[in-house]
C-alpha cells in the first residue's frame, strides 16, 4: 500500500522502493490487507485501472456509485476521491502508474492528459471486456512477467510500451461500448486547457476573467468552447469544480466550516456560506448533516 500523507481527506502517494512508479496488484489481496483504507473516500497521486473480475456492487467515485460487473475495467485519475465497497466479493487485478512514470516524452504526456479513459468529459470510463478478447489478458501477462525480471535499462520502456498499447487497446473498445464522441478541434483544446487550468486554480481563481487571460482568449470566446462542448458556461465548471471539493471536504473531513471555507479560497466563512446554498440549496451545515447521516443509515 502507498503511503498516506495528512489532509483533509487522506491522500496516497506511490509505493516508495519501487524501480519504477509503476505496479501491478491483485485487487483481492489490496482489499483483505488495507479494508479500512480502502473503504473509506481517499484520493491517490496516481493513476489506476482497476480490472474487476467479477461484479455485483458498487464503486464510489465522488458521490456517484460506478456498478461494478463481470470483467470490467474502471478508469480512475490522479486525485479523484473514491472508495471500495465494503463486504464485497473483491477479485481482479489492477495497474497503478504515475504521470511521471508515463510521460517520458510529449506524445505521451498529452496521450494521459487527452485520453477518453481518464479524461471522460461526462463521467467516469469504464470497460467491458468482452468475451473472447485475450489481447488484454496477453498484455497483462506480459506486464507480469516484465515487472518480475531483474531490473536493468530497458525495463521502465518495456512497461511503459505495454502500458501504452493497453490503453490503446481499451481505448478502441471504450469507444463501441455507449460512448459520446466530442468532435476534436479549437473548441475541445480550449475546453481541455481550461478544465486542466482550473484543477489547479479555484480555490484562488473564480472569475472567468481569469481563466480566459491565462489561455489568451476572450470570455465570450472561452464561453462559446464550454456551451458547445458541455452545455455549460464556463462560470458553471467553475461553480461545479469548488462545489465539488466543498462537498468532499464536507462530508469526507471533520474540518470545519471555516476552515473549509479558507481552504477553498473564501476570506470570511459567510461568504462561503452564502455560495454554497445559492448552488445547493443547503447550507454547508445542512448538507454535512444530510449525507452523513444518510452514509450511517440513521
Amino acid at each position: 500500500m502507498s503511503r498516506p500523507v495528512q489532509s483533509a481527506i487522506t491522500r496516497y502517494q506511490f509505493k516508495e522502493g519501487l524501480p519504477v512508479e509503476f505496479e501491478l496488484i491483485s485487487l483481492a489481496d489490496l482489499y483483505q490487507q488495507n479494508k479500512t483504507v480502502l473503504t473509506s473516500p481517499h484520493r491517490a497521486s496516481f493513476y489506476h485501472v482497476l480490472w474487476y473480475k467479477k461484479g455485483g456492487f458498487d464503486h464510489m467515485v465522488d458521490f456517484q456509485p460506478v456498478r461494478i460487473e463481470d470483467n470490467m475495467l474502471l478508469f480512475l485519475s490522479q486525485d479523484i476521491v473514491h472508495a471500495y465497497t465494503d463486504n464485497a466479493a473483491i477479485h481482479g487485478k489492477g495497474i497503478l502508474f504515475t504521470d511521471t512514470f508515463f510521460g517520458s516524452s510529449e506524445t505521451d504526456v498529452r496521450m494521459l492528459k487527452e485520453t477518453i479513459l481518464f479524461n471522460d468529459l461526462f463521467g467516469i470510463s469504464t470497460v467491458h471486456i468482452p468475451k473472447g478478447a485475450t489481447a488484454f489478458d496477453a498484455i497483462f501477462e506480459l506486464m507480469e512477467k516484465e515487472a518480475g525480471n531483474t531490473p536493468d535499462q530497458y525495463q521502465a520502456r518495456i512497461l511503459r510500451n505495454l502500458l501504452h498499447n493497453f490503453l490503446l487497446l481499451a481505448e478502441r473498445e471504450r469507444r463501441t461500448q455507449d460512448f459520446k464522441e466530442i468532435r476534436k478541434g479549437p473548441d475541445l483544446d480550449y475546453v481541455l486547457l481550461f478544465r486542466d487550468l482550473l484543477e489547479t486554480q479555484y480555490r484562488t481563481h473564480k472569475q472567468v476573467s481569469y481563466y480566459a487571460t491565462e489561455l489568451s482568449v476572450t470570455e465570450k470566446r472561452l464561453n462559446q468552447a464550454t456551451s458547445k462542448i458541455l452545455g455549460k458556461t464556463s462560470k458553471q465548471m467553475i461553480d461545479e469544480r469548488i462545489m465539488l471539493e466543498a462537498k468532499r471536504l464536507l462530508v469526507h473531513s471533520a474540518d470545519t466550516i471555516k476552515e473549509i471555507a479558507y481552504q477553498l479560497g473564501f476570506m470570511e466563512p459567510t461568504n462561503f456560506i452564502k455560495y454554497f446554498r445559492k448552488h445547493s440549496q443547503y447550507t454547508p451545515v445542512e448538507f454535512r448533516e444530510k449525507l452523513t447521516t444518510s452514509k450511517t443509515g440513521t
